[in-house]
C-alpha cells in the first residue's frame, strides 16, 4: 500500500503531482500525489476537515492551488485562464455536499442548468436528456417539483442527475451521503456505482462515511495531515495493519472482505 503512481498515459483520467494550498496561514493540502484510472471509483477517506473537499474543488478548477499539477487526461489545468478552464470543465460533473440546487427553479430546470451552460440545444432535445437522467436516478415525472416539495435523498437524486446531464467524463461527489438515513446512503451508493456501470464516468468521491466508502470504491486513498498517506484496494484497507488505517477505521466496524479479485495498489 502507498501513494499510487506509475499508471499508462492513456489509463489515466486525472494525475495530481504536488498539489498544495492554503488559505491566510493555514496550510490544507501540502503536497497530494494521486492517479485515478479511467471508467474507476477512487474514495478518499479523511476527518472532517482535512482537505478532502478543497481537493474536489481543486480539480473541478473552483479553486487555484498555490503549487503542483492537476492533469485531466494529460492536459495539465494549474494556471489555466478562465476562458480555457471553461471547457475541462464541461468534462466535469460535481455532485455538491448539500446537493446545491436551485431552490426557485424546478426540477427540470435544475437538471438542465448545465446543458444550457454548455451548448445550444432545441428544446425537445434538452427535454428528452432531463426525461432520462431523471429516469436514471428513478425520479420519473418529477421535472415541475420544486427543491422545497423533495426528500433530502430526492433532492440529492436531483443533484446527481444534473451532474450527469452533459454526459461529463468525470464525476466529484463531496460527501454524497451526508445527512442522509442509513437506507438512502445505501441507495445513494447503489447509484454511484450504476452510473460508473452505466455511463462509464470515472469518479472521486471524498467521505467520512467507512460503509459508503468499501461500498462504492475500486481503490481508497487515505487522507492524513494534507496528504494522501495510504492508497490501496478495499481489501487492502480491510487487513492493513497501517497505524493510521486501523486508528481510522476503528471508528466504525469495517465490512468483511470480499473473495479475492485481481489487482491492486501500485
Amino acid at each position: 500500500m502507498g501513494s499510487r503512481g506509475n499508471g499508462s498515459e492513456s489509463d489515466v483520467m486525472i494525475a495530481i503531482r504536488g498539489l498544495r494550498i492554503g488559505f491566510d496561514e493555514l496550510k490544507v493540502l501540502r503536497g497530494i500525489d494521486l492517479e485515478v484510472r479511467r471508467g474507476e471509483t477512487l474514495c478518499v477517506l479523511g476527518g472532517s476537515g482535512c482537505g478532502k473537499s478543497v481537493m474536489l474543488k481543486c480539480i473541478a478548477g473552483l479553486y487555484t492551488p498555490d503549487a503542483g499539477e492537476i492533469r485531466i487526461e494529460g492536459e495539465n489545468i494549474v494556471g489555466m485562464s478562465e476562458r480555457d478552464l471553461v471547457d475541462v470543465r464541461k468534462k466535469i460533473g460535481f455532485v455538491f455536499q448539500n446537493s446545491a440546487l436551485f431552490d426557485s427553479l424546478t426540477v427540470f430546470e435544475n437538471v438542465a442548468y448545465p446543458v444550457r451552460e454548455h451548448r445550444k440545444i432545441a428544446d425537445e432535445a434538452l427535454a428528452r436528456i432531463v426525461a432520462e437522467r431523471l429516469a436514471l436516478v428513478g425520479l420519473e415525472g418529477t421535472e415541475e417539483k420544486y427543491p422545497a416539495e423533495l426528500s433530502g435523498g430526492m433532492r440529492k437524486r436531483v443533484a446527481f442527475a444534473r451532474a450527469v446531464a452533459s454526459d461529463p467524463a468525470i464525476v466529484l461527489y463531496d460527501e454524497p451521503t451526508t445527512g442522509l438515513d442509513p437506507q438512502n446512503a445505501r441507495r445513494i451508493d447503489l447509484l454511484i456505482r450504476e452510473l460508473q456501470a452505466m455511463l462509464g464516468v470515472t469518479g472521486i468521491v471524498v467521505t467520512h462515511d467507512i460503509s459508503s466508502a468499501f461500498a462504492v470504491a475500486d481503490h481508497l486513498a487515505l487522507m492524513v495531515e494534507g496528504r494522501i498517506g495510504v492508497h490501496g484496494t478495499p481489501d487492502e484497507f480491510r487487513s492493513s495493519a497501517e497505524p493510521t488505517v486501523r486508528e481510522f477505521l476503528s471508528a466504525r466496524p469495517v465490512p468483511p472482505a470480499e473473495p479475492a479479485q485481481s489487482g491492486g495498489a501500485t
